[in-house]
């Protein structure tokens, strides 16, 4: 598996296996997805990507203790993992105990990766142990004191490596006026039709890894964009290629230059999205995609006229076109962490 040298830490595989759900886990159950992750292994996926959100944090945890068990893989140090911080954790003083609860989930030492989720913070639950993410609770995120614990994380060795998630250009640059470690990487929404070229090319000339999350676009998800799965255009070059929709995508993410989390818990589907090697993509396909109209799904999650971002304009700082989804999150999940 070909792996991004990155500022901090180990190099990042650049293909690695999602574990976000439509139901944060739920309908799978801690089991469902713990035999996910072992399929995963079994098709030679090293990178794993999870969050505290997700509640998938132990189902990851209990499927690399069963296969160090069984000897599927000889160490730890073999993979590479990923967590990232609660938004109602993103306070000074609450980043170091949550990446510690969250390393007691996965029932690990260090993760790889540990990234702050969303550039904004919510008022902490009432009730520990709950996932509750309220609009009218949220608020701006302190990022200099955020920051600041996330940097302690890493020179504790609790994270081998720190970084962002869904960072525009102009929060990456003021996170960089007063950074003393800068962002390894910054995971964001990426496919054919939301290409991300002006953030790339400011990660690029800044060192950050670029690594992109529903590159099929979230297809039944609710922050999904479903214009990539439904995409004639797409359909068309995977029919010429003799490639599946989503080895298409897969691919464009991969010729960028960028790493990806594919999600899949289907296993045929898991073995076909790592068949991206051995063939690539004409100019002409790359013109195609690159006149497809811009959206995204990620759009106004965190947009309320009572939070710190009345408009996605001012979530993203102008830096996108409109969203597809209108999801309003509003949710209180029992958490199994």
């Amino acid at each position: 598996m070909p792996a991004a040298a990155l500022g901090l830490g180990k190099p990042m595989p650049r293909l690695g296996f999602g574990t976000a759900s439509a139901t944060l886990g739920q309908a799978e159950g801690r089991a469902g997805v713990t035999q996910a992750v072992l399929h995963a292994l079994d098709a030679r996926y090293r990178h794993f990507d999870t969050a505290s959100s997700y509640n998938t944090e132990a189902a990851v945890g209990d499927a690399v203790a069963q296969a160090l068990r069984a000897g599927k893989i000889a160490s730890r140090d073999d993979l590479y993992i990923t967590t990232k911080l609660l938004i109602a954790n993103a306070h000074p003083r609450r980043v170091l105990p949550a990446l510690q609860k969250s390393l007691r989930n996965l029932g690990m030492e260090y993760v790889d990766m540990y990234l702050i989720h969303f550039p904004v913070s919510m008022r902490p639950a009432a009730v520990e142990g709950v996932i509750m993410v309220v609009k009218d609770d949220l608020v701006e995120m302190d990022m200099k004191g955020v920051w600041e614990e996330m940097e302690e994380c890493h020179r504790r060795g609790l994270a081998r490596a720190i970084g962002v998630s869904n960072f525009t250009c102009k929060k990456l640059e003021y996170l960089l006026s007063f950074a003393k470690i800068p962002p390894a990487a910054n995971q964001v929404e990426m496919h054919p039709y939301c290409r991300q070229n002006k953030l790339r090319a400011f990660c690029r000339d800044k060192g950050i890894q670029l690594c992109a999350y529903s590159p099929l676009g979230g297809k039944r998800a609710p922050w999904a964009n479903n214009s990539v799965m439904d995409s004639p255009i797409l359909e068309q070059i995977a029919h010429e290629k003799g490639k599946t929709v989503a080895q298409v995508c897969i691919r464009w993410v991969y010729e960028q230059g960028d790493c990806v989390i594919a999600k899949s818990f289907n296993e045929q589907r898991m073995q076909e999205n790592l068949e991206i090697f051995g063939w690539e993509l004409t100019d002409d396909d790359r013109r195609r995609i690159s006149a497809l109209p811009e959206s995204r799904g990620t759009y106004n999650f965190f947009v309320h006229e009572s939070g710190p971002y009345k408009t996605a304009e001012e979530f993203w700082d102008g830096e996108i076109v409109a969203g597809q989804s209108t999801y309003q999150i509003a949710a209180c999940l029992d958490s199994t962490n």
